[in-house]
């Protein structure tokens, strides 16, 4: 038994000894380098999208050809999980338990996304700008190391659905989505604007990714007399969609098609241009092919960019206009940690960034986090292809009200 006299000892040996602090967390950060970590689906259904890796491989390298970031190289590892959500559990633990990168940065796909957010956050690994618009990667509360970066899906598909009832009260909407958490946000968004009114004004069909074709369900939701249609889908079935759409003979009053999937490069010019004219979407980045941004500061900066480093490339592919602007916000989060690159300081500065202006985004939507916003683009411009561009109209519009 310890007796008073032993007790008081100890209690003042243990005053008297020195505090230790918990130690920053380096992991992937020496004296001369920075290890990022990053995958993509460069090939498999939704391999369209590879060009944003290929991109974001060129920035980074463009850094370090030029002297490197603050003395440090920044070394950028990218692989290929074919948008195969068990692929991307192996490579993000390839990436953090043998790359030991020190974050992982601009990950692609909410499938993919959702197998690792978990595992991510138990390991406090910043995940930080991710390429998808699920609406959950904006919880801070329960995941404060996932950060998503553009517009949420769901508060897209509210927009669409609120424009939809502007346009004509008694509309009936067929909706086509990915059956997985980015299809679903969809179908989210427009029952938060209909309420008890969804089941009798939406008629929904599901796909799977790996599914061949979507013509039998675009024949299916055209016998529901549908007067609109929502695609929201991956470039590969977004381009299938626009084809059946029109070669059946369907008209919908209005189709709008998820942001994420109107590359011209990509779903426009394959489906063939002038089988989507009508089509309405959502911007928030500036369109490569809309005349209105020739004159454009930010949009000189990116060409130029474009042209030094990526001359063979299809300037008419949004997916590069998207992968330089979440780069150059993934290098502003880096000047601002001021040479402290610990965990810990990259995700506080990842989610303190104050009226962030980025050369892609339409002039007057900035990038804005805090520790409890975790969405950091919440402004939209509706737009209209024309068979050549999107033609932007009406302002800017952050949310509906529901």
């Amino acid at each position: 038994m310890l007796t008073r006299r032993t007790l008081l000892v100890a209690s003042a040996a243990a005053l008297a000894a020195p505090r230790i602090g918990h130690a920053a967390d380096l992991t992937g950060v020496t004296a001369d380098e920075i290890k990022i970590g990053n995958i993509m689906p460069y090939s498999g259904p939704a391999s369209a999208y590879g060009v944003i890796g290929k991109l974001q491989q060129v920035f980074f390298k463009a850094i370090n050809d030029a002297g490197g970031f603050q003395g440090r190289r920044l070394n950028f590892v990218t692989y290929d999980d074919g948008y195969s959500p068990p692929k991307t559990v192996e490579q993000t633990r390839r990436l953090v338990e043998q790359d030991k990168v020190s974050f992982l940065f601009n990950t692609l796909g909410t499938p993919t996304n959702s197998a690792i957010h978990r595992y991510v956050n138990q390991r406090k690994v910043p995940h930080l700008f991710l390429s998808t618009g699920a609406d959950k990667w904006g919880d801070p509360q329960n995941f404060p190391w996932t950060i998503g970066w553009q517009p949420s899906y769901r508060t897209e598909a509210q927009i669409y659905t609120k424009y939809m009832l502007e346009q004509d009260r008694n509309a009936k909407l067929a909706l086509l989505y990915q059956n997985d958490d980015f299809g679903k946000d969809y179908v989210a968004g427009v029952r938060d604007v209909l309420g008890s009114r969804f089941d009798a004004v939406v008629k929904t069909v599901s796909h799977e990714v790996t599914d061949a074709t979507i013509d039998s369900q675009i024949v299916q939701l055209h016998g529901t007399g549908s007067t609109a249609l929502l695609t929201a889908t991956t470039p590969k079935f977004a381009a299938q969609t626009i084809r059946k759409v029109h070669d059946i003979g369907w008209r919908p009053a209005m189709h709008f098609l998820t942001n994420v999937s109107i590359s011209v490069a990509a779903v426009m010019n394959p489906a063939g241009p002038e089988k989507g004219v009508g089509i309405i979407t959502s911007a928030y980045l500036k369109d490569p092919t809309d005349p209105a941004w020739n004159d454009d500061a930010g949009m000189k900066e990116w060409r130029d960019w474009m042209k030094a480093h990526m001359p063979e490339a299809d300037q008419s592919d949004g997916n590069y206009v998207f992968s330089y602007g979440v780069s150059k916000t993934m290098m502003r989060v880096l000047t601002q940690c001021n040479g402290d690159f610990s965990r810990e300081n990259i995700m506080k500065q990842a989610t303190s960034l104050s009226g962030l202006e980025v050369p892609s985004l339409i002039n007057g939507i900035k990038v804005n986090t805090s520790s409890t916003n975790y969405h950091p683009i919440r402004q939209m411009q509706l737009a209209k292809w024309d068979g050549k561009t999107f033609d932007r109209f009406g302002g800017l519009i952050e949310g509906a009200n529901v």
